[in-house]
């Protein structure tokens, strides 16, 4: 198990990074909530965790080990696997999630993409406990703010596509939400809405 690796940044994805340490690229998938917290950095420390199939070793990176630890919690739950789990920390930061989750608000984790009626419920009667337990991450509650760049369109569509969207869909929801909040809309909150818009 690759606990953290400590690096610079060569590749800064909404969906993924490339961090450079001792030579070595790693790439790692990340949540929207890692991107907006390490894109104004070069080096950084990223938390991992190391998904291993008989056809693929996927690396995931979280700028927090609370973070890693709400995907770890996710993922433990049956039907929610990595990618569902990453979507998730996209959609709602881990605080929203803790909370969704202890307040037992099925809407809101039901609104993330990939997870059915079900799962919501399957996921809050196993971790509403631990959830309850577990003090609310400070400063973590905050929305994402920065302005949009000329090729934020492009980005949020590779994320979304990254993310498991079928193409089509990711520009009809981009799309959409660009017409209904405007231009000036940031890149984290772009595909935030275009998450739950699906």
């Amino acid at each position: 198990m690759i606990a953290y690796i400590k690096g610079k940044l060569t590749v800064k994805d909404p969906a993924y990074v490339i961090i450079e340490a001792n030579n070595i690229g790693y790439h790692a998938r990340i949540s929207l909530y890692t991107f907006s917290a390490i894109k104004e950095v070069e080096d950084t420390l990223l938390f991992t965790w190391v998904h291993i199939k008989e056809d693929a070793h996927t690396l995931y990176g979280f700028s927090s080990e609370k973070e890693r630890n709400v995907f770890l919690d996710l993922t433990s739950i049956s039907g929610i696997g990595p990618g569902t789990a990453l979507v998730m920390l996209s959609s709602l930061n881990p605080n929203e999630v803790r909370k969704a989750i202890a307040q037992e608000d099925v809407r809101t984790i039901q609104a993330v993409k990939g997870i059915g009626p079900k799962t919501a419920q399957r996921v809050i009667l196993e971790l509403k406990d631990k959830m309850r337990k577990i003090e609310l991450l400070p400063g973590e509650d905050k929305s994402f703010s920065v302005s949009a760049g000329n090729n934020i369109r492009q980005e949020a569509f590779n994320a979304l596509v990254t993310l498991g969207f079928a193409r089509s869909a990711a520009e009809k929801n981009i799309d959409a939400v660009l017409k209904q909040k405007g231009e000036d809309i940031s890149l984290e909150d772009l595909i935030k809405w275009a998450l739950k818009s699906s």
